[in-house]
């Protein structure tokens, strides 16, 4: 169960990061695009595997839009995904964050 709280926590993160990315007028557009993206591809009915099947349905969705946000980071300008990280590790306190 342990396990399970720090990935959902790390999802959270990511999560902040990618919103605090989209708000941030200093992001290039295609870092903006590729994360919108990622999220219409998760809402969209069309996959490459079906959600009918039960792991590999939802699965497919996690990774596709997994990398998709990984791509969109790397977009961003060393600097900007610097200080957006800071600040999402203040916000969810880290250990970075706290010494």
């Amino acid at each position: 169960m342990w396990k399970l709280g720090k990935l959902w926590l790390l999802a959270r993160k990511e999560l902040a990061l990618v919103w605090a990315m989209l708000r941030d007028p200093r992001a290039p557009k295609a870092a903006k695009l590729t994360a919108i993206l990622a999220v219409l591809y998760v809402l969209s009915p069309v996959d490459l595997v079906s959600d009918f099947i039960p792991v590999l349905g939802w699965l497919d969705d996690g990774v596709v839009a997994l990398l998709l946000v990984q791509l969109a980071m790397r977009f961003l300008p060393p600097d900007v995904h610097a200080a957006l990280q800071a600040q999402i590790d203040r916000r969810f306190g880290s250990k970075s964050a706290r010494a």
